[in-house]
């Protein structure tokens, strides 16, 4: 495992182009290109087709661990590893696909809207997840009156989302979002499934601002930065915490 993913229950890396024009997905096109990439990985051998009308190629099945995927649609182009053994064999994944998508798809510069990588924490809880993260992340701010008014009976919704700009030209952003999957008829019951309270750290590069660079460049200037944050603020300030907050509870 990465060494995020001793902090959770699983961990995720995605990495996301968006264009500005649509793809034309014309079938001997696409083909050929997720043919390379299985070239380069064969395990990467199933391919179907979304309802949302994307293309997939991926290795097993979703509950799979470790598991790899290449996913595009009329507007991006996105990869994923779910509990990567380590962060070079997610890197050489996102290396393949950058260095042929330009060429077996006909990219450039121009179509290029933004590239993101994500980073993605999944914790395991069984129980209301907007309480937790509120009485875990807000119990000693401003924002504690609000829980503690004496009309207030279940917080039914607390997903903090947060953006910085890491340049002046704001052309490079860092995104902090954290995904509770809990619903009111599980509040109303009281009968809870055990799903993964999501925490996700997105670093984002916006084209147009600076000098041409290759996608892989970005790329890799996008992961360090992610890694950092993740090392530095993330994990120690919002991961470690709601997986103490876990453990602790009954």
């Amino acid at each position: 495992m990465t060494p995020f993913g001793a902090q959770c229950d699983d961990f995720h890396l995605a990495t996301r182009l968006f264009l500005k024009l649509d793809l034309g997905l014309e079938r001997e096109t696409v083909l050929h290109f997720f043919d390379s990439v299985r070239r380069e990985f064969p395990e990467m051998r199933k391919l179907r087709r979304r309802d949302d009308g994307s293309l997939l190629l991926e290795e097993g099945d979703a509950d799979d661990h470790p598991r790899r995927w290449l996913r595009i649609d009329s507007s991006s182009l996105r990869t994923g590893y779910q509990n990567p053994p380590n962060p070079s064999q997610a890197d050489r994944l996102n290396e393949v696909v950058l260095k042929m998508a330009p060429f077996h798809l006909t990219l450039g510069e121009l179509d290029y809207d933004r590239l993101e990588v994500v980073y993605g924490f999944d914790l395991d809880y069984r129980g209301n997840h907007d309480e937790l993260v509120a009485e875990t992340l807000f119990a000693e701010g401003p924002l504690a009156g609000i829980l503690s008014h004496s009309s207030a009976m279940h917080v039914i919704d607390a997903q903090p989302f947060l953006g910085v700009t890491v340049s002046e030209n704001c052309e490079t952003q860092i995104y902090l979002e954290i995904k509770s999957r809990t619903s009111t008829y599980e509040i109303r019951t009281q009968q809870y499934e055990s799903q993964h309270l999501s925490v996700y750290l997105t670093a984002r590069r916006y084209w147009g601002f600076s000098p041409s660079q290759s996608l892989i460049d970005i790329y890799h200037q996008l992961d360090s930065l992610a890694q950092d944050w993740a090392t530095s603020k993330i994990a120690p300030l919002i991961v470690n915490p709601l997986a103490f907050a876990i453990a602790s509870r009954p």
